[in-house]
């Protein structure tokens, strides 16, 4: 909603301009999509390799006391 109201005192001061972002700021985001599936394609990768060398750890730890 924050963004929508700026948009329109940006539409108000300067017009041109706001169509321009009307018509950029899909594109940009359609272009940025790829961006972030590889971004949480790494991050899941460092948690699956933190996950491995952590594990001899948990198994050497046994199974935690549940506490009531």
């Amino acid at each position: 909603m924050v963004t929508f109201v700026l948009w329109l005192i940006l539409l108000v001061v300067a017009w041109p301009l706001a169509l321009v972002a009307l018509v950029v700021l899909p594109i940009l985001w359609l272009v940025s999509l790829p961006l972030r599936l590889v971004g949480i394609s790494v991050t899941a990768m460092f948690d699956l390799i933190g996950a491995v060398v952590r594990l001899p750890a948990r198994v050497i730890r046994g199974p935690r006391a549940v506490r009531s």
